[in-house]
């Protein structure tokens, strides 16, 4: 045998594994630069296996088919779909909500063409981009008017540098909430350019804290839903209707923070979230929302309320820096449609059509899928189990929704490296463990991705 000196004297050179049929092949699709990339990184693989003590196969045909396999796995690419079986309807590492397929497509059609993004067709000169969506938010909320910028962060900074810079905004101390990635309203406050006044307590704030810290520099009240966390036991806010009240009598607008952005009533299916029309309708001048979360649509941050202070907005030059593009423009134009008729949205509009779909429904349907795979003869056993899914994203934290899960107990291999098979097959199913089996939640799933998830466990488990 030989040594292990002897095997890196007689690594395989690079041009001779360059000259292989296999990678003659990928030649054909890729640049000869990648390749020999490729092929040097694989040899260099075989090298530091080699001085770690292994015992790698250094043949030029093992480099050749590591470097074909680094091509591969080069090739593809970084912003992939994914099969959410996790349970977690809003799952933010895996893009959050899923589109209607009309939006996706309009925003397809949009990219792939020239557009009327800011021109107007009509008279014939320069339009706004703003115009394609205002009209319609408003028209969904009962707000006067509507800006979408690129996320409700910089909803929330467009909105405070618009109306109160260098002035101050009174807040409850128990809505200075942390939405995400350490991302911190007091902080996006500060940003603006704004004041930040403080009052009650974590747990209780009352009517006469806010009417206290109303002076001469106040610019506006502002208030936060706690879409991603609860206060529960010995606490206290104060409705918006009332805030709403206390800011007109004083001049001052209430703007309304609402993060998740629910534009139907759900508190029948358990989601306790206020809409924006119910905030509108309380009296709140301006109200901000996401619109990719609850909403059903792309990322995005939605602004509205009465037109006097939306047109400060249009108007401020930062508006340009956190503005959205056609494609997100598109998408949104297109979901918004679809909630002029309530029924078809419940329907049409994935989040809430996982929300609300009865846990009967998702039963049968997880029967069904684990006996035609316990039919399959795989190596692996098969059944249901109640659970527990979630809607995520920052949403409806104290929320249980009754689910489904198939649950899969594979023989001879252990549960972790089935969970990895599955993540690393050719489109990516995310599941969780528990009890010592993989869960695949019914909830999260649609029809199509039940189709591709059998086609894999097959693959994995025959």
């Amino acid at each position: 045998m030989d040594t292990k000196q002897e095997k890196l004297r007689n690594l395989p050179k690079a041009d001779v594994v360059m000259d292989l049929p296999v990678l003659q092949e990928f030649l054909a699709s890729t640049d000869r630069k990648t390749a020999l990339e490729a092929v040097r990184k694989s040899v260099e693989e075989m090298r530091q296996a080699l001085l770690a003590g292994e015992d790698p196969d250094v043949s030029p045909e093992a480099a050749a088919a590591r470097a074909c396999a680094i091509l591969e796995e080069e090739d593809k690419p970084s912003l992939r779909p994914v099969i959410n079986a996790t349970g977690i309807i809003l799952h933010t590492n895996l893009g959050r909500a899923r589109l209607n397929r009309q939006a996706a497509e309009k925003a397809a059609q949009i990219a792939c063409s020239y557009s009327t993004l800011e021109y107007d067709a009509k008279e014939g000169k320069r339009g706004s981009r703003h115009d394609h969506v205002s009209r319609l938010i408003a028209q969904v909320t009962g707000a006067e008017d509507a800006i979408a910028v690129n996320n409700n962060a910089a909803a929330t900074l467009l909105c405070l540098v618009s109306l109160a810079y260098k002035k101050e905004v009174v807040v409850s101390r128990g809505e200075l909430v942390e939405i995400g990635g350490s991302f911190r309203v007091p902080e996006i406050m500060e940003q603006g350019g704004t004041v930040l006044k403080e009052i009650g307590t974590t747990n209780k704030t009352h009517f006469a804290d806010y009417e206290k810290a109303i002076g001469p520099e106040t610019a506006a009240l502002l208030k936060v839903h706690p879409s991603n966390y609860r206060v529960i036991g010995f606490t206290e806010d104060v409705p918006a209707e009332q805030l709403a009240q206390l800011a007109h009598s004083k001049g001052l607008p209430l703007i309304y923070d609402l993060g998740s952005g629910l534009l139907e009533d759900l508190s029948s299916y358990g989601l306790d979230e206020p809409t924006a029309q119910k905030a509108m309708a309380a009296g709140a001048d301006v109200i901000l929302f996401s619109g990719d979360k609850l909403l059903g649509g792309p990322q995005a941050g939605i602004i509205a309320g009465k037109k006097e202070y939306i047109e400060k907005m249009k108007k401020h030059p930062l508006a340009r820096v956190v503005r959205v593009d056609k494609m997100t423009l598109a998408a949104l134009e297109q979901t918004l449609r679809i909630y002029r008729d309530p029924k078809q949205a419940m329907k049409n509009i994935p989040v809430l059509s996982m929300v609300t779909k009865p846990a009967a429904e998702l039963k049968e349907t997880a029967q069904g899928f684990a006996a035609g795979l316990a039919a399959e003869g795989l190596n692996a056993h098969f059944g249901i189990r109640e659970d527990v899914a979630r809607v995520g994203g920052g949403s409806a934290p104290m929320l249980d929704l009754k689910t489904w899960c198939v649950w899969v107990k594979p023989l001879g291999m252990s549960v972790d490296a089935l969970q990895e098979k599955l993540r690393y097959w050719k489109m990516p199913i995310v599941a969780r463990i528990s009890e010592d089996e993989v869960l695949l939640d019914l909830r999260t799933l649609s029809e199509g991705d039940l189709v591709v998830l059998r086609l894999a466990l097959i693959d994995i488990l025959e």
